[in-house]
């Protein structure tokens, strides 16, 4: 049912591109309500029972030159709606309505600038004719001939049709990205066509989304009882508290202690949620089960799926003992989802899997319920402080729910947790004390499987490797090294190997998002 709040809608047709969401990201930005529905399960039927007062065709992996590759449903270019496509989305628009595509002998990948060759709706207050401006590029077809009714309004040197537009019918189509930050004007861009051509007025509110999303739990719990899966980051808490507001004393909270959290976290944790919020919260230490389990395991994602099926495992059995459950609350959110498996069914490749992601076992007689699916970390904080999360918790850096068993590459030997634990407290205290921390998405150290000579006290040392990470992000879905001061990173190196006994060695991760993930596995 629509919420009176979202009557401003957009929809949003995902052909399997890996930065979708970042669609959804920029969409919502604007102040607009919208959803991501794949390709395949839109018709002309569901459009119209969605409502949308406009359409945002996504960028995609396949090429609209091959048989059998994604389309978007014929019926939708007749519905008397606005249609905006971005990079594949421009493709198969273009095919569809009479137009050629070919795959093209020069590709673009990465930054361009486009020049803009004609005024349009989509460029009102953003660019001027005869400007030239940075976008963002990865497509590998080619537009030979337009579709009838359809102009072009920006080309580069081998996308002659970068931007094109159809003002009658209010077509309006981009070779480029938007929704990356490396096309720097590409958020007004989709705020212009969300705005301006879809006559959106810009209503929807984090505050809005909480209202709904308490809605949708009491309307999908009814009378049972949920458990929640609490981790002590913010999403899992985040939605605690949610769930807490919309159905009472219905919850109860799981904290599992896997032996695999930060210095001091449990207690902090477990304060927070029964004195400040009087939620009930079982605190189950499960340590030694995970560690014997992980004992001897070095693959990352062998790892990954033994701490995830424990979860299961831990979560079932506390179930039972509060009397059954009808429904496991998980704070997933769409990055998990996106690196696992393509959320909306399309075609997207699977980077790496989540233990909060994939659904629960059959013999589990519980539902999901994952009131944040569709939101990035930042609208996740923004929620956080409309529930009324202290600050100081909303704006913790991200802790993965495998813990510390992912940054301990190799097997996980658990005397060399605390020596992990205790670098990793003394970078963020030094991070802390710098007033750093909150300039930084995400910041942790990680123990190497890799012991090095060293020199200490005139005396030979064979001690381990430890390497700092930090990084900077909008979204988790790229991200950026952060660029410390060598007399920081000395201060830091200087304190880990004069108060951690067993590393010698710390060294930077200078990796960015691509190539490398922010975790290390």
């Amino acid at each position: 049912m629509k919420n009176e709040l979202h009557a401003d809608r957009i929809l949003i047709v995902d052909f399997g591109s890996q930065v979708t969401q970042l669609i959804a990201r920029r969409v919502r930005e604007s102040g607009v309500y919208c959803e991501i529905h794949p390709f395949n399960a839109v018709t002309a039927q569901s459009i119209r029972q969605f409502g949308p007062k406009g359409i945002i065709l996504s960028g995609g992996p396949a090429s609209v030159t091959e048989a059998e590759t994604p389309r978007a449903p014929q019926e939708l270019f007749d519905l008397g709606l606005p249609v905006f496509g971005i990079c594949y989305g421009e493709q198969t628009m273009v095919a569809q309505m009479g137009g050629d595509v070919t795959l093209s002998d020069h590709r673009e990948f990465g930054r361009a600038h486009v020049d803009i060759v004609g005024d349009c709706v989509l460029f009102e207050g953003v660019w001027k004719t005869g400007e030239n401006h940075q976008v963002w590029m990865s497509h590998g077809d080619r537009i030979d001939r337009l579709p009838d009714g359809f102009r072009t309004v920006a080309s580069t040197a081998t996308a002659p049709y970068a931007a094109i537009a159809n003002d009658d019918r209010r077509f309006y189509a981009v070779q480029f990205h938007p929704e990356v930050v490396h096309t720097p004007d590409g958020a007004r861009l989709i705020s212009n066509f969300t705005h301006r051509v879809c006559g959106c007025g810009g209503d929807w509110t984090m505050a809005a989304f909480k209202d709904e999303a308490i809605e949708k739990v009491r309307s999908q719990v009814g009378s049972g009882r949920v458990i929640c899966g609490l981790s002590g980051g913010v999403d899992s808490s985040v939605v605690a508290v949610l769930l807490h507001e919309a159905i009472g004393d219905q919850l109860t909270c799981v904290f599992v202690d896997h032996g695999l959290m930060r210095m001091n976290e449990a207690d902090e944790v477990v304060t927070l949620f029964r004195d400040h919020y009087n939620i009930p919260l079982v605190h189950k230490d499960a340590s030694e089960m995970f560690l014997g389990k992980l004992t001897g395991v070095s693959d990352p994602e062998t790892k990954r799926k033994i701490i995830g099926g424990l979860f299961i495992d831990v979560f079932e059995a506390e179930a039972r003992a509060v009397g059954g459950a009808d429904f496991l609350a998980q704070g997933t959110l769409y990055p998990d989802v996106i690196e696992s498996v393509s959320f909306t069914g399309g075609p997207s490749v699977t980077i790496k899997s989540h233990h909060n992601v994939g659904g629960l076992p059959e013999r589990m007689n519980m539902q999901l319920v994952e009131p944040l699916r569709e939101l990035f970390k930042d609208e996740v904080r923004e929620l956080g402080r409309e529930l009324g999360l202290p600050d100081s918790f909303v704006g913790r850096h991200p802790f993965p729910g495998p813990g510390l068993a992912i940054r301990m590459p190799g097997a996980i030997q658990p005397e060399n947790l605390d020596i992990l634990r205790k670098a990793d407290a003394i970078y963020l205290d030094e991070i802390r004390k710098a007033g750093l921390y909150d300039e930084i998405w995400q910041a942790f150290a990680v123990l190497l499987p890799v012991q090095t000579v060293g020199v200490m006290g005139d005396a030979r040392t064979y001690d381990y490797v430890c390497a700092l990470r930090a990084v900077t992000s909008t979204d988790g879905m790229t991200a950026d090294i952060y660029p410390f001061t060598m007399e920081f990173l000395g201060r830091v190196t200087s304190r880990i190997i004069n108060q951690v006994q067993g590393i010698n060695r710390v060294v930077y991760d200078c990796t960015s998002k691509p190539p490398g993930t922010i975790e290390w596995e």
